[in-house]
């Protein structure tokens, strides 16, 4: 229950929020288009099945491992759009 001046649901919308954030997050990093034969890194060839199961590849799987581990270091776990009280504690 929320008190103050927050709405009864403003927990619920917060998490939902968040959610939505991250899920826009990783959609936005799905690859789109024709995929490469060779990784754009390293210029490995990147495996037929491997094109196929994931239209729009760019990066070898080492490559990519590294790249989620970058991506993953960089990302965090706030929610900036969340209530004003909520930051403060």
């Amino acid at each position: 229950m929320a008190g103050g001046w927050a709405k009864d649901d403003a927990v619920t919308e917060q998490i939902d929020s968040t959610v939505e954030d991250g899920l826009a997050r990783v959609r936005s990093r799905l690859p789109q288009g024709e995929s490469r034969s060779h990784c754009i890194e390293c210029g490995e060839k990147i495996p037929q099945a491997r094109r196929e199961a994931l239209p729009g590849v760019r990066l070898c799987l080492p490559c990519q491992e590294a790249a989620d581990r970058d991506a993953a270091s960089d990302q965090s776990g706030y929610n900036r759009r969340g209530s004003k009280d909520s930051q403060l504690r």
